[in-house]
This record gives C-alpha cells, sequence and structure tokens, in this order.
C-alpha cells in the first residue's frame, strides 16, 4: 500500500473477495520527507500515514517494513551507474523486479501468504501452459509494460485487482468506500527524486565532466558539463554554441560516456529498425522466433516486430521503426495482449537515410 489511490482500492477488493489480506507500506527511502510536493514521489511519511488510514477504513492489520538498502543498492545505484555508462535505465522495471516481486514476494511467501496484490493496472489469466499476465482494460493506465520483468512464477503469485476497471470508476469506488485517498494525485515521477530535477541529481552524484556536443559529421557545435545529463532524443536543453545549417532542432542521437562526446542531429536520425537486447526474463518458455509487438517506453506505442532468441541474446525486427529509443530501456514483448516477457536494450541499429 503506496498510500495512493490504487493500492487502497485493491486492498478492499481483495478483503471482498474472500482473502486474508495484510496491508503493506515499504519504507524505501533512507531520510523520507514528511509531504510530498503534487504529484512527486510516494515515499514520504505522509504517504506512510495515508496508507495506514486507508488500512483503518478498511479493516486490515498494516506493517510497514523498511527495505531502504536493498532499494538504494537495487534500484538507486543502478540507477545512477546505468547514467554514467551512457544508458537511460527505467527505475520503476528494477524496482518491481527488484523489490516488489522479489524482496517482498519472497518475504511474504515465508510468511505463509499465497501472493502479493497491489494496485497496478494489469491482469492475470491462466493459459494453456500457466498462468499468464495480460494488459489492462484500460488502455490508457496499463502497466503491463513495468511489469514485463516478471518470471511466470512470479505471476503465480500475484493478483491485481484493479485490471478490469479504468482509473476514474477507482476513484469513484475509493470515494464510496470513505477512503480520504480517492482525490490524491497520481504519483509520476521518479521517487527518489523527489523535485524532479533528474539532471541535478545525477550531477550532485556524478559531479561535473566537461564533453563536446558534436554533428554527425564530428564537427564540434557546443559543450557540456556531463553527458549524464542527456539521453536519446532530447531536444530540450541542449544550449547548443552552433545552430545547425537548416535551422531546424537537433537531438540527442548517441552518448559516449568515457570521452563525453554526446551526437546531435535531425529528428530523422533518430529512427531505428532493430535492436539488440540481453537479460531477457520471460513469463513462461522463452521463444526461438516470435511475430509478435513489442513495447520500448512505457505507455509507448506498440511496434509490430519480429523477435529473434539465441540464449541471453535477444534481436529484434521492428516492422514499425521507432524513434528516440536508448540503451537501457526495456523492450517488452507482447503476444496480442499476453505478456511474453522483456530484455534491456544493449544497442539499436538506424534506419538507412538517403
Amino acid at each position: 500500500m503506496s498510500g495512493g489511490v490504487d493500492s487502497a482500492v485493491a486492498a478492499a477488493r481483495a478483503v471482498e473477495a474472500g482473502h486474508e489480506v495484510t496491508g503493506i507500506h515499504l519504507a524505501l527511502s533512507r531520510n523520507p520527507a514528511s509531504h510530498r510536493t503534487g504529484a512527486r514521489g510516494c515515499c514520504t511519511i505522509e504517504d506512510a500515514n495515508d496508507a495506514r488510514r486507508a488500512a483503518d477504513v478498511i479493516g486490515i492489520p498494516f506493517y510497514v517494513w523498511d527495505l531502504s538498502e536493498r532499494f538504494h543498492d537495487d534500484v538507486v545505484e543502478d540507477f545512477r551507474s546505468e547514467y554514467a555508462a551512457g544508458r537511460t535505465p527505467n527505475p520503476c522495471l528494477r524496482c518491481n523486479e527488484k523489490i516488489k516481486f522479489a524482496a517482498v514476494l519472497d518475504r511474504a511467501l515465508a510468511l505463509g501468504y499465497d501472493a502479493v496484490a497491489t494496485g497496478h493496472y494489469a491482469s492475470v489469466r491462466q493459459g494453456p501452459a500457466g498462468p499468464e499476465l495480460h494488459r489492462a482494460v484500460d488502455a490508457a493506465k496499463d502497466q503491463s509494460y513495468v511489469l514485463g520483468v516478471l518470471t511466470q512464477e512470479q505471476v503465480a503469485h500475484s493478483l491485481f485487482p484493479l485490471g478490469d476497471s479504468v482509473k476514474a470508476d477507482v476513484r469513484a469506488e475509493a470515494a464510496r468506500r470513505g477512503l480520504l485517498v480517492a482525490d490524491k494525485p497520481d504519483s509520476h515521477d521518479i521517487c527518489f527524486v523527489a523535485d524532479g530535477d533528474t539532471a541535478g541529481w545525477l550531477h550532485d552524484r556524478l559531479g561535473s565532466s566537461a564533453g563536446s556536443f558534436v554533428d554527425e559529421s564530428g564537427a564540434v557545435v557546443g559543450s557540456h558539463d556531463g553527458a549524464f545529463a542527456f539521453t536519446v532524443g532530447q531536444r530540450r536543453g541542449l544550449r547548443l554554441g552552433t545552430p545547425a545549417p537548416d535551422g531546424q532542432p537537433r537531438f540527442v542521437l548517441d552518448i559516449e560516456p568515457v570521452s563525453g562526446t554526446v551526437t546531435v542531429g535531425p529528428r530523422e536520425a533518430l529512427a531505428i529498425d532493430g535492436l539488440t537486447g540481453i537479460r531477457p526474463r520471460w513469463c513462461g518458455a522463452a521463444p526461438a522466433r516470435l511475430e509478435c509487438t513489442v513495447q520500448l517506453r512505457a505507455h509507448g506505442a506498440e511496434h509490430r516486430a519480429v523477435v529473434h532468441v539465441d540464449g541471453d541474446s535477444v534481436t529484434v525486427d521492428l516492422l514499425d521503426p521507432a524513434s528516440g529509443i536508448a540503451p537501457g530501456q526495456a523492450a517488452v514483448v507482447y503476444d496480442g495482449t499476453r505478456v511474453v516477457g522483456s530484455c534491456t536494450i544493449a544497442s539499436t541499429h538506424r534506419t538507412s537515410r538517403s
């Protein structure tokens, strides 16, 4: 129970479904702030109190589990080191993989519980080869992408009571149940970057490291004090010293962390038609070849693709080109609405341009 409306309603529905439910709030910050700022973060003392009040209204036991050390090691440090290496990680996937459906689920099973229920918008269905993870009914809120790191064994011990609901109905239900979080804003920022300034957060931890902006020909067109502050596809905040000859905006095309070189160019140079992936995680048996769709960012579009798997290496041929995709992001593979699995993008292949 994060202290938000979704997990509160999920807990209430689990009780109504006949389960014996215990509310758990995860203390993930070493030094939690007292209050939220709008929709920033989800780990303040105020959030813990909101979760406790919701548990009281629902009538279930409530505990706080301190996983701040593991969260720091597995999520925060991973985020920092990935940016330092020129990649763009998704900390929500890492949190689901390492914390919510690993550390929490392992502890819950050890204590005799059957499953972990969360307020994620996704659904579990029984398929011919076992439990399957599927997209939620509400496409605008679907969170199956950030759950694409779950194994079939983890899915078998997961409940997503909101999978068949739309957000407006969840808020209305919360109000009917007397839950004070019914109108609480959704949390949509990186929880450990409470002010939303990711570049500033990284600068504080990685320091300044001067480098150059170059165009596709290698000509220097500007300077910066840290390549980690940029990501592939970024347009704003580049502050280039030399304008493009055609006067058009330029975007980050590539980041080389060792030299600190950031390559910029036109929007069309961002187009890719393939990628390679590492560290695959499959919700069931790994496919050898699959005609499917892939999603390359949270709430991003689906792209028709052909996926080839060879051990721990994944090759994705995109039938629908994508744009602005960075190494470090996740590629989540779908067969219809079913999540087949995911991999971390190691490299991308650009569409040739005339």
